[in-house]
């Protein structure tokens, strides 16, 4: 397997810390010295198909936005189906799928400047099938940073664990990088955070702010993870939802709550709210609300739908009632998508400010 090429694997201390945002703000760092970044997810939980391939959901991401010139497959050699830890239980082959991701990394590195290996929750995850975080980057020769949210003591703590596994396979962690910081902490948190690490032996890389705009869902999201049927033909899916309103409550009520990044939820039979929508907010396009979504799988009156068919922006129906579908929405997991323009820029622009990259390259020197 390729040994020269330089590579650095991201953990997590969990699953959805930030690991694929810092992975593609990295990325483009990086290009500043190292002009062609590779990319591999050796072992994906997420996948979708694709020419009968299963492929990480973060691989689409970071070819599209970097054109990495490589086969999806080869990014994302191994796809974690419902059963594939049954099977592999059943009948171990772990010299299998250690070639397989050798194999992949091989072609991932070819003719590339430096490869950016992203792991897929803490550094036990995937022990279960003899191929956790800490193996796997041990296999491929790699250093490792940990993305943890941010705080002092929670992070810490939850960082030595997973050192002590990345250390037991005899992997260097170079530094952490704490994520969705509140900006009014920032200063503290970098300040204590990084006193309690260097104690441990380790160097805190960067401190990112939360932005409410990485953790929004779209509208294209929501009719995607819910299944749900458009009543318009609104184009303005890429809406971001800042905010859930459950429409239970009266129309003078409902009215204060009519702004823009509010996704309204309530039955199809609420035609009065529905009205009210239309009445204030037509006309606004962007400045309106992010959408609507209707639920009990009620259809409005044809009248109505007259109405809804001339929204600028979404109007989706559900099967599920009111409460059942906000709690969906509230417990999606927001992954960033190609076409977040918005919210590929914002991640680049933290990690160009907040991270220390120099500090990083220099950790990765022999």
């Amino acid at each position: 397997m390729n040994t020269t090429t330089p590579r650095l694997f991201i953990a997590a201390t969990r699953q959805n810390e930030g690991k694929t945002t810092v992975a593609l703000g990295l990325a483009s760092a990086l290009q500043r010295v190292h002009p062609r970044i590779g990319y591999i997810k050796p072992v994906g939980q997420r996948f979708v198909r694709i020419d009968q391939q299963k492929i990480d959901e973060d691989i689409i991401l970071m070819d599209r936005v970097y054109t990495l010139r490589c086969p999806l497959v080869d990014m994302s050699p191994i796809a974690v189906e419902p059963d594939f830890t049954r099977r592999y239980l059943q009948q171990a082959d772990n010299g299998l799928l250690v070639s397989k991701i050798e194999e992949a990394f091989d072609r991932v590195a070819w003719e590339k400047d430096f490869v950016i290996c992203e792991g897929s929750g803490h550094a036990g995850v995937g022990s279960v099938f003899d191929l956790s975080n800490a193996r796997v980057a041990k296999l491929l020769g790699a250093r490792v940073i940990i993305v943890s949210q941010g705080g002092i003591g929670k992070p810490i703590d939850e960082v030595c664990v997973n050192q002590a596994l990345f250390e037991k396979e005899g992997v260097e962690v170079v530094g952490v990088i704490l994520n969705k910081v509140l900006p009014d902490k920032l200063a503290l948190i970098e300040e204590f955070a990084r006193k309690g690490l260097r104690r441990k032996g380790l160097e805190l890389l960067g401190v990112l702010p939360h932005r409410q705009i990485l953790s929004s869902p779209t509208l294209e999201l929501i009719r995607e993870e819910l299944e749900v049927e458009p009543l318009n033909e609104s184009t303005q899916y890429e809406n971001l939802v800042d905010e859930v309103v459950v429409g239970a409550m009266s129309v003078t009520q409902a009215l204060q709550y009519f702004k823009r990044g509010v996704l309204i939820i309530t039955p199809g039979d609420r035609e009065d709210i529905i009205l009210a929508a239309a009445t204030t907010l037509f006309g606004q396009g962007s400045t309106g609300l992010a959408g609507i979504l209707l639920t009990g799988n009620q259809r409005p009156s044809p009248s109505v739908m007259h109405v809804v068919k001339a929204f600028p922006f979404p109007v989706l129906l559900a099967r599920e009632e009111s409460y059942r579908v906000a709690s969906r929405v509230h417990d999606l997991t927001v992954k960033t998508r190609p076409a977040d323009t918005q919210k590929i820029a914002l991640i680049r622009d933290l990690i160009a400010e907040h991270v220390d990259v120099n500090r990083i390259l220099k950790s990765l020197e022999p």
